[in-house]
């Protein structure tokens, strides 16, 4: 593995070299390593997330290696320089039509794909659903037993290699048309109700105690999040400006579709 890494990083250094037989079989060996979950854009280390930034390098370099080819299935045609992933079947994987994977993304056994869309480089561990129009941008990590609701967005990061993909830990439920992008965490269990955005930028303020404390760039675990707004001045007038809202925590259970259920009903959460 190391020595495949040393190999990548010179190709990356000078490009030129990609042009190689050996630079393109090696780019190919990383991609197809993602796809089948050998290793992955980013992985927790020591309680932290750690950003494997060769693996975005040959993730950039595959799309130059590759030529455009014509795809057709029946009336549809399609030209792009990345293939579909396959093996659904064997995989344990339910694939409901239209949704789409392309090659170099890794599923787990056992996650639903509804009609939706999973980019190259993301990561979507086992019991998760991605349902109807949900999208998973390129290098995002999915954890396990997540469920993304329809028409979620999940953003996608490829450029500059060192920045962090969108991360959502295990247990975790995304409402409704809800937009994750910039890198952002959102750590076990969290709950995010519906048309809930969060940004690098978004204010995100727990509202749950006696004062107001403020989180940028991360949802804190078992969080239960709601969109809301805060005035903010400008030279025109105050205006009502978006931010996210923890208004609750789920309860510590180990039944974590009991904790679920309760963390909706009781805070009455839109999903």
């Amino acid at each position: 593995m190391n020595t495949l890494k040393e190999k990548i990083e010179s190709y990356w250094d000078d490009r030129k070299t990609t042009e190689s037989k050996e630079a393109k079989n090696d780019i190919n060996t990383v991609i197809n390593m993602l796809d089948k979950g050998m290793v992955r854009i980013a992985e927790k280390v020591d309680g932290k997330w750690v950003v494997n930034e060769w693996l975005k390098k040959a993730v950039l370099m595959y799309f130059p290696i590759n030529k455009m080819e014509l795809l057709e299935s029946g009336i549809f045609e399609y030209c792009d320089k990345v293939p579909l992933k396959r093996g659904f079947m064997d995989a344990g994987i339910r694939v409901v039509p239209p949704a789409t994977v392309r090659h170099g993304a890794f599923i787990n056994k056992g996650v639903v794909l509804m009609p939706s869309y999973v980019n190259i480089g993301a990561y979507i561990d086992s019991g998760t659903m991605i349902d109807t129009w949900a999208t998973v941008g390129s290098c995002a990590q999915i954890g396990k037993d997540v469920h993304l609701s329809g028409g979620v967005g999940i953003g996608g990061v490829l450029e500059p290699v060192q920045a962090s993909p969108v991360i959502i830990e295990d247990n975790c439920f995304i409402g409704s048309r809800c937009i994750v992008v910039e890198g952002v965490i959102i750590e076990e269990e969290a709950v995010l109700g519906a048309n809930t955005v969060i940004t690098q930028s978004t204010k995100i303020i727990d509202v749950s105690g006696n004062e107001p404390i403020e989180y940028r760039g991360r949802i804190p675990a078992r969080s239960v999040v709601i969109p809301g707004s805060y005035t903010k001045h400008f030279p025109a007038g105050d205006y009502q400006v978006a931010c996210a809202l923890i208004i609750g925590k789920r309860k510590e259970s180990t039944d974590k579709k009991t904790s679920l259920n309760d963390a909706l009903r009781t805070f009455d959460v839109k999903i």
